[in-house]
């Protein structure tokens, strides 16, 4: 259904969790992408790259604009996502390249 067709607030409700559920399923699938970065990369400090954190952001910032997604909206949940994704490769890349002996 679309917004505009909502006329009661379960509506609403109704279409806002399936969309999470949505969003839910495309984040997991952009953490299977993070979780292979993590593996291909040779080295922990290519794990955090400004240039190309300031890239995925600006991407995503002409995406919203394209889509009517508020600027105010995209920016701090993508930035907050990135940092979250970067953390998790950061885990992912000590266990891929990190032996046990050097994990003690």
């Amino acid at each position: 259904m679309a917004s505009d067709d909502c006329i009661t607030m379960a509506e609403v409700r109704e279409e806002i969790d399936r969309l999470d559920r949505v969003l839910v399923k495309l984040i997991a699938e952009r953490q299977g992408y993070i979780e292979a970065a993590a593996r291909i990369k040779p080295r922990k400090d290519e794990v955090r790259l400004p240039w190309r954190i300031e890239d995925v952001v600006a991407k995503v910032l002409a995406e919203a604009s394209k889509q009517g997604l508020s600027k105010r909206i995209a920016e701090p949940v993508w930035r907050e996502l990135i940092d979250r994704c970067i953390e998790h490769e950061h885990e992912i890349w000590e266990n891929a390249h990190i032996s046990d002996t050097e994990k003690v």
